[in-house]
Order: C-alpha cells, then sequence, then structure tokens
C-alpha cells in the first residue's frame, strides 16, 4: 500500500516530506545536543581532590597547597552514599566535645586558631569539610539544602570512636553558611547541641540585599548549568584577586552585575578577603584565598557545590527555624557579628534576628572588631567573647 502511495504521490509532495522529515530530525537532535551541552546530565558522585589530583601532584606541588590533607591531627575520610566526607577529630578524649561548621567557599581550615586553641584548653574538637569543599567529594545530583548538610552532619557525628550524640553531648560553633547550617541542625536536634556559637551567621540575610539579577540568575534555572559554572569560576576568582588589590568595598561591587547590592558571590569572596581595610592582607588571609584558587582548579565538585549551595542552602528566609531558638534554653545561644561585616549587617540581624530568638535577656549577642571574616582575622576576640559565653573567664 505504501508503495502504491507513493506511485501516486507527486515528486514535489515527497520533496517537501523529506524536507519536513529532515528538519524535524535536525532540530531535535540539535536541541538533544544543546541539553547535553549546556544542561549536562549530573553524577550521583563528583569525587574530590584527594582521590582526583592529589595523588597525581608532586611533593613539590602539595607543599604549596595552603590547605594541607594533614592541616589537623586525627584526619579520617569517611565513606557515606553521598560520597566520601574529610572528617578532623582531635584534643582530649574526655575533653568537652566542640562541633565546628565552616563557611561556603572555604574549608574548616578557616577556623583554624579557634580550633587550636580550644585544644590547648582541653577541649576534644571535630571539623569536617562541607560537602564539595576543602577534600571531601560532591553529591551531583542532589540540592544542597538543610536536609543534605543535617544528613552530613548525623554522619560526621556517627563516625567517630566517641559518643557525640545523647543529651547536650556536644557545643556547637557554625560560621557564615555554617552557622545557618548550625541553627536548622539544632532545632531540629534540640536536645543534643549543649550550647550554641554563631559567628556572623546566614539564615537571615534579606533578600533585598541581593541583587535581583543575581538573584534571577543563580535561581530561575533559566541560565544553563555550564554557563552558570563558567560565570560563578570567573565571579569567584576575579573579585578575590581585585579585593585583594583594592581593599576596598567598590573594588567587589565593580565586577558585580547588581550594582550596589551584595551579589551572591559576594558571600564567597567576604569569607575569604576582607574587603573594608585598606590595610594589606594578613598571611592567613592569602592562605584561605590560595586555597580558593587551588579549589577552582583542582576541586571538580567545588563550582557545582557552590552554585547548589546557593540555590538551596540556609542563606535566606529561615525565620521558622530562628524562632524555635527562643526555646533553647536561657544562655545557651550567642551569636557574634563583625562590627564592619557588610554581609551579615548587624542593624539587619539586631532588628530581625534578635526578636525572633528572644531578646538580650535569653542569647549573648555580641557585636565584635573586625568584618566578616573576623572568626581567623580577630580570632583572639572571637575567643575571648566565646570563652565569657562559657563562663571561663
Amino acid at each position: 500500500m505504501d508503495t502504491v502511495s507513493k506511485c501516486f504521490s507527486s515528486p514535489n509532495e515527497s520533496t517537501t516530506t523529506a524536507v519536513v522529515v529532515t528538519t524535524v530530525v535536525t532540530t531535535l537532535a540539535l536541541a538533544s545536543l544543546t541539553r547535553f551541552a549546556l544542561w549536562p546530565r549530573k553524577p550521583e558522585i563528583i569525587k574530590g581532590a584527594l582521590t582526583t589530583s592529589v595523588p597525581r601532584l608532586s611533593k613539590d606541588e602539595l607543599a604549596k597547597v595552603t590547605y594541607r590533607i594533614d592541616h589537623f591531627p586525627g584526619a579520617r575520610d569517611v565513606p557515606t552514599p553521598y560520597g566520601n566526607i574529610r572528617v578532623y577529630e582531635f584534643g582530649p578524649e574526655q575533653g568537652r566535645k566542640v562541633l565546628f561548621i565552616h563557611g561556603i567557599s572555604t574549608s574548616c581550615m578557616t577556623l583554624s586558631d579557634i580550633a587550636n586553641s580550644l585544644v590547648e584548653k582541653g577541649y576534644r574538637v571535630m571539623m569536617f569539610d562541607l560537602f564539595g569543599r576543602g577534600y571531601s567529594d560532591a553529591p551531583g545530583d542532589l540540592p544542597y539544602d538543610t536536609r543534605l548538610f543535617v544528613s552530613q552532619i548525623l554522619l560526621v557525628l556517627a563516625s567517630s570512636p566517641l559518643a557525640w550524640t545523647g543529651n547536650n553531648a556536644f557545643s556547637l560553633i557554625g560560621y557564615s553558611l555554617g552557622g545557618g547550617i548550625a541553627v536548622n541542625f539544632t532545632t531540629t536536634f534540640p536536645d543534643m547541641v549543649e550550647s550554641l556559637v554563631l559567628l556572623s551567621p546566614a539564615g537571615l540575610i534579606r533578600p533585598e540585599n541581593i541583587g535581583r539579577l543575581s538573584r534571577l540568575i543563580f535561581t530561575s534555572g533559566l541560565v544553563p548549568e555550564r554557563l552558570l559554572a563558567w560565570m560563578t569560576k570567573n565571579r569567584l576568582r576575579s573579585p578575590i584577586d581585585n579585593a585583594v588589590s583594592k581593599r576596598r568595598p567598590i573594588a567587589t561591587k565593580a565586577l558585580s552585575p547588581t550594582g550596589d547590592k551584595e551579589d551572591f558571590v559576594d558571600i564567597a569572596v567576604q569569607e575569604a578577603v576582607d574587603p573594608p581595610t585598606q590595610e594589606n592582607p594578613t598571611p592567613f588571609e592569602l592562605d584561605v584565598i590560595g586555597f580558593v584558587h587551588w579549589s577552582l582548579d583542582h576541586n571538580e565538585g567545588f563550582v557545582p557545590a557552590m552554585m547548589s549551595t546557593i540555590r538551596y542552602a540556609p542563606l535566606m528566609e529561615q525565620q521558622e527555624y530562628w524562632r524555635m531558638l527562643a526555646k533553647r534554653k536561657p544562655g545557651t545561644t550567642a551569636v557574634l557579628i563583625g562590627r564592619d561585616d557588610n554581609l551579615i549587617q548587624r542593624e539587619d540581624y539586631e532588628e530581625d534576628a534578635l526578636p525572633l530568638i528572644g531578646g538580650k535577656d535569653n542569647v549573648f549577642w555580641r557585636i565584635v572588631p573586625g568584618a566578616h571574616n573576623f572568626p581567623f582575622t580577630h580570632s583572639s576576640t572571637a575567643l575571648k567573647a566565646i570563652f565569657e559565653f562559657w563562663g571561663m573567664e
């Protein structure tokens, strides 16, 4: 029957049909290739630098990495369904336990001074690299939201030979993004956390303080993944270099697509370098900056983890969790904010956060010297406030 139809069809009809079919097939093929190129399928786990880049580096190259694989004692790699997690646990086994959570763009190296000082005081410290940061692997097919980070903390706690769970099992110190995660973990497991210390915590950053274009670029899903990854990588590298050389807030803004608003990437920049001051960066700031650059070049999961964290992590609009902090026993929550912090602005948090968590009668509230990265630029002041909070003065 098909043969008969072809015999009675005109040559023009056959040609037209062939052109239409060819056009449709070509269009679908190009669309599929474009989707594959710009919106690639995500792997379940993106292996971290510890198993990909590090084995290929020479001893001299490894020696130049500012966050070494033996930066802290007590290192272990914890295999999980989400990938390996790099964990450090050190200090006297009978000491009071303290868990640290670092920020969005760095590793737990940023909390070195505070952690080492606590160990010298007899504390048992545990630190870990968030997924995609430091030497931890990066889940490639999951949102980097509260559920993922809370699960990671539970996996870290369970990896210890010591008991880190139960009532009042440990104190929790969270910095920047780590502060937002710490709030959500503590309100999910309120009896587990004896005391909570928040250092310039994310969670209640006002959305209007982030430029609309930046929010659209990172959260709408309209920008292809590969293009967004390229933009994020360049935005992470260039502003940090510029901030180091200029040391002025405008240096960060100059490359920002949001004008006088903060860019999401500014969160990462301000964790690494302190833009408001015009002094030369400290040696440790340069170390932190160096490792961010190293991660961009050697950790395939770093940029995807950053992108997903910006989209899904507890950076903003976490009022529901923060409100539950008011139910905690008075004197068990501390909030420390840098006086010159452009990101976690003390006026905003005093207006938005302080009433939610019960006011100064319920929490230990301090404004300390420094900007967003005060935990390592002014670590002695931060420690003094923590010890005051814990009644150790």
